[in-house]
């Protein structure tokens, strides 16, 4: 079935209440374990079916947000999904009241266990409406990003499509994109100040009402962090501190001699080369056409995931107007089937977004034959590894996207992913101090920013907006309202994507062998069980981001990119 064939279908609240307290019924009642276990698989299957009724409509909201009948429908679907998961929660409950429990640890094991009480940690019927509140505001503020409309060239672009200007070789070109871009920001600031203030509280709230300490507290627990703490993220911040940051400003250095300019803004540090960033050479058709190639060579099985993906329609990548903002991958259980969402605008984050996403999908393909829907796909930092260390993987066929540029679009790939190490890990130390100060006001929150900026990235230089020269650059982060304390993951990722990078140098067969097996491994074990299995070094003991950080500055030292 194409996508574009499968019906729209909004759960209905009471049919679901009373299915799944049909469900809750007959496990509290079953007679052994072998009847809980059946039941629960009926269960999955259920579950399967309304998680892929939900995520249809995300994705058609996604891709047309001014669509009122996927917008009606969506927002919908966030007022009554909290109240779905209350109905949820009394089946998982049943679960671990079960008199059945080591029947049902021994058919889908003790980590799906730990899961179920994880669930119901994080989760009770007094903070929906807090949960519904979170939701509309979340939307909110997607649709407020979504609907920039900048005149430009001629053209309306939203903020997607004028992106690609940001990175134009033309300085002016840029300057005027940016004023553009930022200008929107700043016209809606007071509007983007209050949704993440309300954002702010209602968390705080959420935490509370489940009797955490705080919402730091509840969002670790939330994104399944079941085996690192807070102490150690803030002690894997303090390794790209010192082992990062001093790397990157070299970088910059090194950059600022190769565009000849002595006094780099940031809007420099958008162009890698005086030539012109590289440029894929066709549009999102002709990226397709060059991947399919690539996965075909790459192997027998990833060849057959991305035919499925193309001739399934699983793939929207064009920026259109109305349409969000971002990339992701997303799953529909029902049909075993990766969707994969982006905005391409002509610039090289084109093939980034496409290898990247279609790491994640890939995952979710080979995921897909685990039987327990919550460990086909593994954690947030874990599902990252997949798609940044696709990213490399795909780095012999950049001749097939860039022609002659090949070699200058793997220096800024490589340059882009230690250079962003800073910044994700800056995201993550200030939304840490905006829980551990809910009640800062906005502009105390700007100022915290711009301080915690200048601490990791001292060579940032804002004076051609003054507006972010106030600190307001994050409100451009969707992670930082849509899923906070997630982006830290994308710098875990990138650490370990590198491990396989440096592997893949020494032999690439193998790395790709270890690199299937942790797909398909899924989220059956939290996040540093998974990857010691695997054989990747835990990222949070001290002096193991060095060791990855080290060899590729060698690899990059080997481009003659001030010749480019």
């Amino acid at each position: 079935m194409k996508f574009e064939e499968i019906k729209k279908h909004v759960p209905n609240v009471k049919s679901v209440e009373k299915k799944l307290g049909e469900f809750t019924f007959k496990l509290s009642n079953a007679k052994d374990g072998k009847e809980a276990c059946k039941l629960i698989k009926s269960y999955f299957k259920y579950s399967d079916n309304l998680e892929s009724d939900v995520t249809v409509i995300s994705i058609r909201n996604s891709i047309d947000t001014t669509n009122k009948e996927y917008s009606r429908a969506w927002d919908k679907i966030s007022e009554i999904m909290p109240v779905i998961n209350g109905f949820d929660t009394k089946f998982k409950k049943a679960i671990m009241a079960s008199p059945f429990l080591k029947d049902i640890e021994k058919t889908f094991g003790s980590h799906y266990i730990k899961m179920v009480e994880n669930s119901l940690k994080i989760f009770d019927e007094r903070a929906i409406p807090l949960f519904i509140e979170e939701n509309k505001l979340v939307n909110e503020y997607d649709k407020l990003l979504a609907s920039a409309k900048l005149p430009f060239n001629g053209e309306i672009l939203n903020l997607s499509q004028i992106g690609k200007y940001l990175t134009d070789k033309n300085k002016e070109t840029r300057l005027e994109a940016a004023k553009l871009y930022y200008g929107f920001l700043e016209e809606n600031d007071a509007k983007f100040g209050e949704l993440y203030d309300k954002l702010v509280h209602v968390r705080d709230k959420i935490a509370k009402t489940l009797g955490f300490n705080s919402y730091i507290e509840y969002q670790y627990l939330a994104l399944g962090r079941m085996d690192y703490n807070e102490d150690m993220v803030a002690g894997y911040r303090e390794q790209i501190y010192k082992d990062v940051v001093p790397v990157v400003a070299k970088l910059r250095k090194r950059q600022a001699k190769r565009l000849g300019i002595k006094k780099p803004t940031f809007l420099d540090y958008n162009l890698e080369y005086n030539s012109g960033n590289a440029t894929p050479l066709g549009n999102s058709e002709f990226l397709v056409k060059q991947a399919s190639e690539m996965y075909h060579d790459m192997s027998e099985e990833s060849g057959k995931f991305f035919d499925f993906m193309v001739d399934s329609h699983l793939l929207d990548l064009d920026a259109k107007p109305g349409k969000m903002g971002g990339g992701y991958m997303t799953y529909i259980p029902k049909y075993k089937a990766p969707f994969i969402f982006a905005n391409s605008n002509g610039s090289s984050q084109d093939v980034d977004t496409l290898t990247h996403e279609v790491g994640h999908a890939f995952q979710g393909y080979l995921g897909s034959k685990i039987k327990v829907p919550g460990e086909r796909m593994p954690t947030l930092e874990a599902c990252e590894i997949d798609s940044m260390s696709m990213e490399f993987f795909a780095w012999p066929y950049m001749e097939k996207f860039f022609g002659d540029q090949a070699d200058k679009y793997r220096f800024s790939h490589l340059d882009g992913a230690i250079s962003f190490l800073p910044y994700g890990v800056e995201v993550d130390e200030f939304q840490h101090w905006v829980f551990h100060n809910v009640d800062a006001t906005h502009e105390e929150r700007c100022a915290k920013w711009a301080e915690i900026d200048k601490k990791y990235r001292p060579w940032m230089n804002y004076s051609p907006i003054p507006y972010l020269e106030k600190g307001k650059i994050w409100i451009r982060q969707s992670h930082i309202f849509g899923s906070p304390f997630y982006y830290i993951d994308y710098t875990l990722a990138q650490v370990l994507a590198l491990q396989f990078k440096c592997e893949m140098d020494k032999n690439r067969k193998r790395a790709w062998k270890k690199y299937v097996k942790l797909l398909k491994m899924g989220g059956k074990y939290p996040f540093i069980e998974l990857i010691t299995k695997d054989g990747l070094r835990n990222p949070f003991i001290d002096g193991n981001v060095k060791k990855v950080i080290k060899p590729q500055i060698k690899v990059l030292n080997g481009f003659d990119d001030m010749s480019y």
